[in-house]
């Protein structure tokens, strides 16, 4: 059996304390272009590993012509 006493249990929120979403700056890009912007990076990344892993020699993802 534990002699320490047991903590409180925590609310979710009882802080009191809000979250505001900041507006962004007027020239900055939004939420969801930016998530596009990075996907489109993540594409390119990988294309261009397989594009130099082709040229290299090394096993390619199938696109090439026989």
């Amino acid at each position: 059996m534990s002699t320490t006493p047991s903590l409180p249990r925590r609310k979710p929120g009882a802080s009191g304390r809000t979250f505001e979403m900041q507006e962004p700056d007027p020239a900055a890009p939004g939420r969801a272009l930016r998530a596009r912007a990075a996907e489109g990076w993540e594409r390119f990344v990988r294309r261009a590993d397989i594009g130099a892993r082709q040229e290299a020699g090394g096993a390619g993802g199938g696109d090439t012509a026989p």
